[in-house]
C-alpha cells in the first residue's frame, strides 16, 4: 500500500490525524448523497419509461389520424388548411435542484385563445383532421415534460458518476494511504521512543558504574 510522504513527527501525525477524520466524514456524506441520487434517479427513469410510451401511443394516434385526413382531403386542402396557425408556442425555462443538480424545468405558453388551437374553418376539413390536431395541442405539453424528465436523467447521470469517482478515490486511495502512513508514523515513533529509551537507560548504567570504579 503506498503511503504520504512526510516527515515521521508527532506534528504530522496530528494533522494527518485530522484530514484522515475529514476524509471519513467526506466520504460519508458524498455516500449518502450517492445513495440518494441514484433513488431520486430510478424515480425519474421510472417516470420517463411510462412517459415516453405513453406519449408514443398518443403520437401513433395522431399519426393515423393525418393519415386518414390526409386520404380523405387533398394535399392542396390539407397545406392550405395548415399553413396558418393562428397560436404560438413559448417555453419559459427555469431550473430546480435535485441533490446539487440543477435540472431544467419547461413551461408551454401559448399565444391567442387558449381553445383557439384550429387555424382554419371546421366546416371544409375532415373530422380526422380535427382530431389530429387537438392531439398535437394535447400532447405537446407531456412531450415538454418528457424532454426534461431525460434531461434531469442525464444530468443526474453524470453528477452520479462524479459522485461515485469521489467515493472511490476516497475509500480505494487516499483514506487507506491515510491510514498506512498514520501506522507508519506510529510505529517510527515508538521505535524512536525505545530507541530514546535504551539509550537512557545505557546513560543512566554508565553514571552509576562511575562511583564504583573510584572506589
Amino acid at each position: 500500500m503506498a503511503m504520504i510522504k512526510v516527515n515521521p513527527t508527532r506534528m504530522e501525525l496530528t494533522k494527518l490525524k485530522k484530514r484522515n477524520k475529514t476524509a471519513r466524514r467526506g466520504h460519508k456524506l458524498l455516500k449518502d448523497k450517492r445513495d440518494e441520487m441514484v433513488k431520486q434517479f430510478l424515480d425519474l427513469v421510472r417516470k420517463n419509461r411510462l412517459l415516453r410510451a405513453e406519449i408514443e401511443d398518443l403520437l401513433a394516434g395522431i399519426n393515423a389520424s393525418f393519415s386518414i385526413a390526409g386520404a380523405a382531403m387533398s394535399v392542396q386542402a390539407l397545406e392550405q388548411a395548415l399553413c396558418y396557425p393562428k397560436q404560438e408556442v413559448f417555453v419559459d425555462a427555469v431550473t430546480k435542484n435535485i441533490m446539487s443538480v440543477n435540472v431544467p424545468v419547461f413551461t408551454p405558453k401559448l399565444s391567442g385563445e387558449k381553445n383557439d388551437i384550429y387555424p382554419y374553418g371546421l366546416a371544409f376539413t375532415s373530422g380526422e383532421l380535427d382530431r389530429a390536431v387537438g392531439g398535437l395541442a394535447s400532447v405537446m405539453p407531456k412531450l415538454l415534460e418528457l424532454a426534461q424528465t431525460e434531461k434531469a436523467v442525464m444530468l443526474l447521470a453524470e453528477e452520479i458518476e462524479k459522485t461515485r469517482r469521489r467515493v472511490n478515490a476516497l475509500e480505494h486511495v487516499m483514506i487507506p494511504e491515510q491510514e498506512e502512513t498514520i501506522k507508519y508514523i506510529v510505529a517510527k515513533l515508538d521505535e524512536d521512543e525505545r530507541s530514546n529509551t535504551s539509550r537512557l537507560m545505557k546513560v543512566k548504567e554508565m553514571v552509576l558504574e562511575r562511583p564504583s570504579e573510584k572506589a
